[in-house]
Parts: C-alpha cells; structure tokens; sequence
C-alpha cells in the first residue's frame, strides 16, 4: 500500500495589522473567564456582524502533490561481450532502435580465424574417435575367443571412451568460439532510444568493462518521487481512526504537470512503493507508470504529479479566509451558543477548490465565522449577518492556503 505525503498547507503573509492582532487574540485567550480581549460589547463596542458558514461533515477526495522525475521503464547499458577493436558504429545517436538490432560491430575477423580453428579441432577429434572405436569393435570378439588379453581390450575401450570425451571438448570449444564470433555483433537487448555513442570506430574495447551506450525505453515511462516518512506515519494514523481511506488496492491515479505548467494528457497509476526509508532524505520511493507514446516525457525530467484515490471521512471544508494562523497553529472562529465568537484550534489539510479541508476540531453543525473577522476575539458578542456578500472587503481579505511540494 502507498502512503503518500499529504500536501503541506502554508498560509499567505497576513497584513501587519492583522498579524499582531491575531498574535493578541491567541495571548489572551488562556486568561480569566474565557472573555479574553473580546469581552461583553466586542473589541469596537457593540456586538460584531459577522457572515458565517455551517459546516457538515464529508466524505472528500485527498488530492496529494509532490516533486517528481520522469525515468525510462528499462533502462540497460550497451556493453561488448568480447575484447577487440571497434569496427563501426550501426545506428544514430539518439535515434530509435529495436530489441536485436545491432548498435556496434567489433573486428570480427581474429574471432573468425579461432571459430576455423576450433572446427579443424573438431575435425580431428572426430577423426581419433572413429578410430578408436573401430579398434574396440574389433577387439571385442577376440577377447571372447581369448585371442588377446583382458589389459589389450580394456586398453581399446578406455582409448575409446577418451577420445569420445576429447570430441565433446573440441565441439565445446568450437561452440565458444561462434559464440564470441556472434558477439562481436553488439545487439540492443530492448527497444528504445539510444544515447550518444561512448567510443568512437578505432577504440580498443575491453570487453564487458567498457560503456558503449544506454537505450532507454520511454514507453512506459516512469514516474519517481519521494515520500516523507514523517507524513507516511501521519496518514497511517488517520487510516487507523478511520478518517482516511486508502483505494482498493493501494493504487492511485496520478496525473503529471509539466514544467511550463501544463497538464500531461496521459494519467497513469501507481504501481510500487519502496518499504526502505533513505538514511539521506528520510523518504522513502514511490512510482507511477504512465503512457508516453509520443515521447514527450524524457528521461530526467523534473515534473509534478498529483495523486487521486484517497477519501477523507467525515471532514469538514472550510473558506479559506476562515483559516487564521497564530503562534499556537491555525485556528477559526465559531459562533457559540450564546452568540460569541469561541477561537477553535483546527488541523487544516490540503486544498479542495477554493476551501480548505479541516480534518480536526470542528463538528458537526458548527457555525464558522468567514467574514467580520478584523473585528472579533474570543469571547467577543456576535450578530449574524444574513445579507449576501459578494466578496470579503479589501481591508479583510483573509490568507490564502497554497499548495506544498
């Protein structure tokens, strides 16, 4: 199962004025009777209009971001089998090739002259063991007649038996030397597209030692990223109280942003998740395949991606102006039942349109103070505004949530 990283929420730089009056807020909250700096009468006398929303739980989407790179679902490094000097070069740079195409040819003529050599080998050993079979075979009834001795027939069939072997060996040889004939042809093992050529006509090849050329095979290509262990641990938990719910399978639908900021036409899912966690970065990996038939996407490539799957139960979206931030974390104001705005410390999540996703501390039926908020602190008497408003004035336009890497 992926656990991926939740989207980090950061709010806007508030107005000056606006930051230290949250700061206030915050600070006196903890004080008295719970009144704090808003008392009876609100901060400006009277009681404080204010438009709220009534919130109710829901089952949403979890839409999760992260910084990702593109690599080749097979990527193989071209090398020689076999130590010779490098005749020629069979394809182009960069060029498409398929599985068995040939990408070099090594001087094949000292391999051709061992493969000759070996095959007269082959001859020869033929040629012994025939004899020494028509030598056994021959013997065979005279030693039924006690014509020779026992040591005279064991003797043939023992010369038999070694050069039947010393066949086997030669034909071994011979087989090796075609092989190593066959590999001076360097063949692409996948269909792909090749690299720059690493040694030019003329090189000595050492053999498997010496880089020739990669082939990266683009399509499928994949998609990499990096989850915090911190956040996988964070999104555990919440599947475990059952406010997050994985999808069947444990695969998500990604989509991939590309650096101009366009959206790649083609998704893809998820389809592995490392279980080891990087002593360097404290991540541990992630991959996507995704269709990449016009090879658009290169190996490398530094794009984002966006995982789709996850629901969130039972929670609550929230106009991002609602969300204020003070020292002690982000927080809203709610309307209590004698009509007071009550400070209410929320965990807020990603983004879900243009309203955040509060996952902790609200509940059901609970009626979020969105605008009026310059005018209020905790405890302060409220009046509710019915009045629809177009939007929030200058003045007390609210942070906005943005979306984390």
């Amino acid at each position: 199962m992926i656990h991926p990283l939740s989207v980090h929420s950061r709010f806007s730089i508030r107005p000056l004025i606006l930051t230290g009056l949250a700061a206030l807020l915050v600070a006196g909250c903890g004080k008295g009777d719970g009144k704090g700096a808003g008392g009876p009468g609100g901060m400006f006398g009277g009681p404080a209009s204010v438009a709220i929303t009534t919130v109710q739980p829901e089952t949403l989407p979890l839409m999760q971001e992260y910084t990702a790179q593109i690599q080749g679902s097979r990527e193989v490094e071209v090398r020689a089998r076999v130590t010779g000097i490098l005749l020629k070069r069979n394809y182009s740079e960069g060029a498409a090739v398929k599985a068995g195409q040939s990408l070099f040819t090594i001087d094949p003529a000292p391999f051709a002259a061992a493969q000759a050599r070996a095959d007269a080998d082959v001859a020869a050993a033929d040629a012994r063991y025939a004899q020494a079979k028509r030598e056994a075979m021959r013997i065979k009834p005279l030693i039924e007649s006690r014509a020779v001795s026992q040591k005279e027939f064991d003797d043939a069939v023992s010369a038999e038996a070694i050069a039947a072997a010393d066949l086997q060996a030669a034909k071994a040889r011979s087989k090796e030397a075609q092989l190593n004939l066959g590999w001076t042809r360097v063949e692409s093992p996948i269909s792909g597209v090749t690299s720059r050529a690493l040694k030019s006509e003329g090189s000595l090849v050492s053999g498997p030692d010496v880089l020739l050329t990669t082939v990266t095979q683009v399509n499928p290509a994949h998609v990499l990223f990096g989850i915090s262990d911190n956040e996988r641990l964070k999104l555990h938990n919440e599947v475990e109280a059952g406010r997050l719910r994985w999808p069947q399978g444990g695969r998500f639908k990604v989509t991939v942003t590309l650096a101009d900021g366009s959206e790649y036409a083609k998704t893809g899912m998820t389809d592995f998740n490392d279980i080891r966690i990087s002593q360097d970065t404290g991540t541990s990996e992630a991959r996507a395949e995704i269709p990449n038939p016009d090879g658009l996407l290169h190996s490398g490539e530094f794009v984002r991606v966006r995982l789709e799957g996850a629901m969130r139960e039972r929670a609550f979206k929230v106009p991002q102006r609602a969300v204020l931030e003070g020292p002690q974390g982000k927080f809203v104001f709610v309307v209590d039942k004698d009509s007071k705005a009550e400070m209410r410390n929320v965990d807020a999540g990603e983004w879900n349109g243009q309203d955040v996703i509060v996952t902790k501390g609200l509940k059901a039926g609970d009626q979020v103070i969105v605008d009026g908020l310059l005018k209020l602190g905790p405890g302060a008497p409220v009046k509710i505004d019915t009045a629809p408003k177009t939007s929030a004035p200058a003045s007390e336009a609210q942070p906005a949530v943005k979306k984390g890497g």
